[in-house]
């Protein structure tokens, strides 16, 4: 089986998830700029979640390209991944109206950091599938932001209870923002394939 059918299942799902974080922001109850004041924290969840489903969706079109077929275990890693990446929505509404508490701000690490792992597990079937000269294998190399990313998700996890909900999730966005500048090492394999 080629990749186009599961990029295609995956976008969509995507699609998904994000439609369904933005029908979770309410409308403000009032006419003027300050009834926006209250949905501040709800607004700003969306954004962080936002950036981080479109960092994977953009990570995981770029995988797929480097992935020749498509085997069983690559379907279930994605599904396995997708999981994952649709408890966004239920997370990023909790954090968001609960900004101050420590089990939202740690659930949401903990989602976070389940994502990178059925990530990690799906980049390795690929490359399990692809053989020693996988495309993805040369170019994922050392891959410093996948490594710590995950320790970065942990310190906001024990950081949400034994430090404050803002802590973790200021370790939440410097995660984001590692892999807001999108990552070239597969754009430059595929190059020059």
């Amino acid at each position: 089986m080629n990749n186009s059918r599961l990029e295609a299942f995956s976008d969509g799902v995507i699609a998904i998830i994000i439609t369904i974080m933005v029908l979770e922001l309410k409308v403000p109850h009032g006419d003027t700029l300050r009834a926006l004041a209250p949905l501040l924290p709800n607004f700003l969840s969306y954004v962080l979640s936002f950036i981080y489903v479109g960092i994977y969706w953009n990570n995981h079109h770029h995988m797929l390209h480097t992935c020749e077929s498509v085997t069983g275990r690559i379907l279930w890693a994605n599904l396995h991944l997708l999981f994952w990446l649709s408890l966004f929505p239920v997370t990023t509404a909790w954090i968001g109206e609960n900004h101050a508490a420590a089990a939202p701000a740690a659930l949401y690490g903990v989602v976070l950091l389940m994502a990178a792992i059925a990530y990690w597990m799906l980049q390795q079937s690929i490359i399990a599938a692809q053989g020693s000269d996988s495309l993805l294998k040369k170019a994922v190399g050392v891959d410093w932001k996948g490594k710590i990313s995950p320790i970065i998700y942990l310190l906001g996890i024990a950081a949400a209870f034994f430090v404050s909900p803002q802590v973790a999730q200021t370790l939440y966005l410097l995660a984001a923002l590692l892999w807001l500048v999108p990552d070239r090492r597969i754009e430059k394999v595929l190059i020059r394939a």
